[in-house]
């Protein structure tokens, strides 16, 4: 963008001279775009400068070049900044010459930047002029009294040649050559130029403390308030135009930022209260050399800054701290399976304590990453440990986290705990009932007071989590037989959801195949496999003790040691574990023959195929027998 001078001349001549200096200049001054005009004082005065500094201003001026009271006048009605063409001893010098009187009768008139320069004729030349200075462009009376006392003639500027003439009395105007002139031109260059630098350096300050997240707020050495950015501006419900220039006290209560001015020290880490809010903040003076200038504050609530410590907490830790699984992608149709689901629907709207049981392999991870997902905590951490997998020392150390030297091995700076990292969100503690007696009495009072201490800590940290916890055994015989603590049992089973095993939901089974056999043949890019009708059955006689684990175990093993696409029941047999080829179930002959009816009858199987399992199990009951059964709607 072009520099844009507007040049404001006090007489005719120097606007012709000046307009001859840019065009001699011209390739000097490419980047530049410049006006030229004249301000012709009269009977007004300077009030016509008035009308070209509107026009400058209209304009987009960033630097306005006059010439003495001219100047003066128009720096005081703007804040654009103004360059004098300065006057020269010679300049007075050369107008002295065209009055051909004796010194000691003329008198040089203008104001204080016209006149400056006759001291330098005095040091140089030996002649002493008197001098007549012009406080504004209504004042006279200096020049009234120079007449009275002999003055015959008057060197100045426009204004004292115009009451020169109204007075009768010959006045010589101090002209300006074409160096003083282009010296102006080149000083308004650089000034822009260093503007506009201040301007982008200003802008990148401003834009870096906008882009804080601390309110900050800044004071000059008389507590008024000289920087504010918009955090602070939201923080302390204010603008920062009415609020700068403002006493600090008036705008923020309770600062003592004022007091930071008479110590001069630095407060760092103190809590305030604003309104119902609570505020960190710290205070630092501004010194320059020695001296107290100014104090600075930065401002954050607790909230904010407890929610930005949780998040840099998370992102250092190595571990995954997600809920990866949905309702929607847990396999099964079976009235078992769905009435889990809506139970789970049910209980992640609620903050209560959830506990899960079921057999190894039910799938109860799943539903607790399926729960935390449906909660209104789904954007913040899912925390999962298995309280089985680590020894007591060290499931201590990483639920609760530890300070630095806490112990023998504790690495620097201690480590966060799980339960912190889970702070705001939910907290998976799986296989619970597999957790140590001391370690239960730390869980129920973490439960009670919402809140840790670290282990070798001295500080309580507060926390906020959602219990889920897990178990295949049944907590009650263990709180029975001493194992478990019942006020801690009381606490977790405040919402039990229990998963049915496998072999009370074999209308799933051909659902749960179908999906394992084409996530493994699609992982490894396997050709696509199906089960033979014969397969099929075998997998429905099994009674599953691993459940949907053991299930996804022998379809992952078939897709990669099965030839061709379709594998058949001598292939599933050698995938199956060894008392699984015997088609053994565990206490098969005690389970209701009839339940097994309805079983299958759920998975699809006709009469026949019904009747020639329960045979091969060691059941006696006739194909006629089923097949009524069956035509009645199940009842006996």
């Amino acid at each position: 963008m072009n520099t844009k001078i507007w040049i404001v001349t006090p007489y005719d001549a120097m606007q012709s001279l000046a307009e001859q200096v840019l065009e001699e200049q011209a390739a000097q001054l490419i980047d530049c775009d410049f006006t030229v005009t004249t301000s012709h004082t009269d009977i007004a005065g300077f009030q016509n400068s008035l009308t070209e500094l509107r026009k400058a201003t209209e304009w987009g001026a960033e630097v306005i070049i006059s010439r003495g009271g001219t100047a003066v006048y128009i720096a005081q009605h703007t804040d654009i900044p103004v360059v004098e063409i300065q006057v020269t001893a010679l300049d007075i010098l050369q107008a002295f010459r065209r009055a051909k009187l004796e010194p000691t009768s003329v008198g040089i008139a203008g104001s204080e930047n016209i006149t400056y320069e006759c001291d330098s004729l005095y040091d140089f030349l030996g002649l002493r002029l008197r001098q007549i200075s012009l406080r504004d462009d209504q004042d006279y009376s200096g020049m009234q009294q120079a007449i009275n006392e002999g003055v015959r003639a008057i060197v100045g500027d426009a204004v004292a040649i115009r009451f020169a003439a109204s007075v009768g009395i010959p006045g010589y105007l101090i002209e300006s050559g074409k160096a003083s002139i282009y010296k102006a031109i080149r000083e308004a260059v650089s000034l822009v130029q260093v503007r506009r630098k201040e301007q982008a350096r200003s802008e990148l300050l401003q834009t870096v403390i906008d882009a804080s997240v601390d309110g900050i707020v800044a004071i000059d050495d008389s507590c008024n308030i000289t920087l504010m950015n918009q955090v602070a501006e939201k923080l302390f419900r204010t603008s920062r135009n009415d609020a700068i220039g403002r006493p600090v006290e008036s705008v923020i209560p309770n600062t003592r930022l004022p007091h930071i001015l008479t110590t001069g020290l630095a407060e760092i880490g103190e809590v305030q209260r604003i309104g119902a809010g609570t505020i960190a903040t710290k205070r630092i003076p501004i010194k320059t050399g020695r001296s107290v200038t100014g104090a600075v504050a930065t401002f954050q609530e607790v909230s904010q800054l407890q929610s930005f410590e949780h998040s840099v907490r998370r992102k250092l830790h190595d571990k995954s701290l997600s809920a990866k699984h949905h309702l929607h992608q847990i396999i099964g149709e079976s009235a078992a399976i769905n009435s889990a689901k809506e139970l789970a629907r049910t209980y992640a709207v609620t903050d209560s304590t959830v506990l899960i049981t079921g057999e190894s392999g039910t799938g109860k991870e799943l539903f607790a990453q399926s729960i935390h997902n449906l909660s209104p905590r789904r954007k913040s951490p899912f925390v999962a440990i298995n309280c089985a997998a680590l020894p007591e020392n060290l499931l201590e150390s990483e639920l609760f986290g530890y300070e630095e030297g806490a112990f023998s091995g504790a690495k620097k700076g201690g480590k966060t705990g799980l339960v912190e990292l889970a702070h705001g969100g939910t907290l998976f503690l799986d296989e619970i009932a597999e957790m140590p007696l001391p370690l239960q009495a730390r869980i129920l009072r973490m439960l009670q007071e919402k809140e840790v201490m670290r282990i070798g800590g001295h500080k309580v940290i507060p926390i906020n989590v959602r219990i889920l916890c897990a178990t295949n055994q049944d907590l009650y015989s263990l709180v029975e037989s001493g194992r478990f603590r019942e006020d801690l049992y009381y606490r977790l089973d405040v919402l039990s959801l229990h998963l049915p095993p496998l072999r009370e939901r074999p209308a799933d089974i051909d659902l749960l195949a179908k999906h394992f056999i084409a996530h493994f043949t699609a992982e490894r890019s396997i050709t696509a496999k199906s089960l033979s009708e014969d397969a099929r059955l075998l997998l429905l006689q099994q009674r599953w003790p691993g459940n949907v684990r053991e299930l996804s175990n022998v379809l992952e093993r078939l897709v990669l040691l099965s030839p061709g696409t379709i594998i058949d029941r001598s292939a599933l047999e050698k995938a199956l574990p060894s008392k699984k080829r015997q088609h053994e179930f565990n206490n098969a002959k005690q389970q209701d023959p009839w339940s097994i009816v309805e079983e299958l009858r759920q998975a699809g199987l006709g009469a026949r195929k019904i009747a020639k399992l329960l045979s091969e199990q060691g059941h006696d009951i006739k194909y006629y027998q089923i097949a009524y059964r069956m035509d009645k709607g199940g009842s006996r």
